[in-house]
């Protein structure tokens, strides 16, 4: 049995069908970062393995040197609200392998049509580390308003559980990233705040581990965000950020004050290309690409291991790709029939 069968029915199938959440670690500095990431259930749903690009290994890299993490999985208003607090152990030995998995788990949600043929050249998309989590605490929320307002119902790993270490670290220093577009913090704001994203804060709790949370009414200032806060967050002031989509990234120290909680914000991270304002992955254009591949490479032979090879076929779903399919195909019902309503 695995933590998830020990969940109310609509947690759990929120969990098995979802596919995007909130993902959290720690910098070496202490500052909770959180990034919009695609994650996976394995076979047995032991653990909830976030899947990121080998191009771009920092959150991965995070992971293994503190392997206390963070993921809030959310989807529609009415829809449950989980938390979670657990162990991050990097999965990197094999990349062919992980390539194989990110395929069967994610190339049947694209559209009909030329889609694969275009996506399948995209060898630094494929080409993935996966960072296997394993929950030592859940806590949830039957809604979106309910997280807000009221505590979580909680579940607690058994006493004496052993989390997994990570793969050993490949030797040398960890490639340098490109340098993304970065712009002073203030030359950032209005974007996210004009087309309404959803904020999210993370900071880190007092067991250290990093858990964000969506925020209400945030309110730009010339030092940062005025915003409030639900009432359960297991965390109240330190170092913080507010995440629009993963996007827009503002790194500060958070302190709760008469009116609410205030980010007072130090930097902005630098805009990474393969965001966009609408929640999607965007097609890189030659540069972006030029230096991903370059950075790919550089890794897989700091592994020493090949470029592994994308499949000409999609091949066979897994089953909780199965479950990602009719979720979504049910929201999509949803939505038009609260359009024709």
């Amino acid at each position: 049995m695995s933590f998830i069968d020990e969940l109310p029915e609509d947690v759990a199938w929120l969990i098995r069908s979802g596919l995007v959440a909130e993902y959290a670690t720690v910098t070496g500095k202490g500052v909770p970062i959180d990034t919009p990431t695609y994650y996976f259930p394995t076979d047995d749903e032991a653990s909830l393995d976030i899947g990121t690009g080998l191009a771009y290994p920092a959150k991965a890299e995070r992971a293994r040197r503190n392997p206390k993490v963070g993921m809030l999985i959310e989807r529609g208003p009415d829809e449950p609200v989980v938390s979670i607090a657990g162990y991050g152990a990097v999965k990197d030995a094999d990349m062919q392998a992980n390539l194989d998995r990110y395929v069967a788990e994610t190339a049947h949600m694209l559209p009909p049509g030329g889609a694969w043929e275009a996506m399948r050249r995209s060898i630094f998309y494929w080409t993935r580390m996966y960072i296997a989590v394993h929950p030592a605490v859940v806590r949830w929320w039957p809604n979106r308003e309910a997280a807000h307002h009221d505590q979580p119902q909680v579940w607690n790993a058994p006493e004496g559980t052993v989390f997994p270490p990570s793969d050993p670290a490949p030797p040398g220093r960890m490639s340098k990233p490109p340098e993304w577009p970065l712009l002073p913090w203030r030359e950032v704001v209005n974007e996210p705040m004009q087309r309404g994203s959803p904020g999210h804060l993370t900071l880190c709790d007092n067991d250290g581990f990093p858990l964000p949370l969506r925020v209400q009414d945030i309110q730009p200032k010339d030092e940062g965000f005025w915003m409030q806060v639900p009432a359960s967050a297991p965390w109240r002031e330190g170092k913080a950020t507010l995440s629009f989509l993963g996007r827009e990234v503002f790194v500060g120290e958070a302190s709760v004050r008469k009116d609410g909680t205030f980010l007072k914000v130090e930097r902005a991270m630098p805009i990474f290309p393969l965001t966009s304002p609408d929640g999607t992955v965007p097609l890189p254009d030659r540069e972006t690409r030029h230096a991903l591949v370059a950075r790919m490479e550089e890794e897989l032979a700091r592994r020493g291991q090949p470029v592994p090879l994308v499949p000409e076929g999609i091949g066979e779903p897994t089953r909780h790709s199965l479950m990602r399919i009719e979720a979504l195909k049910s929201q999509m019902q949803h939505q038009d029939s609260h359009v024709q309503s």
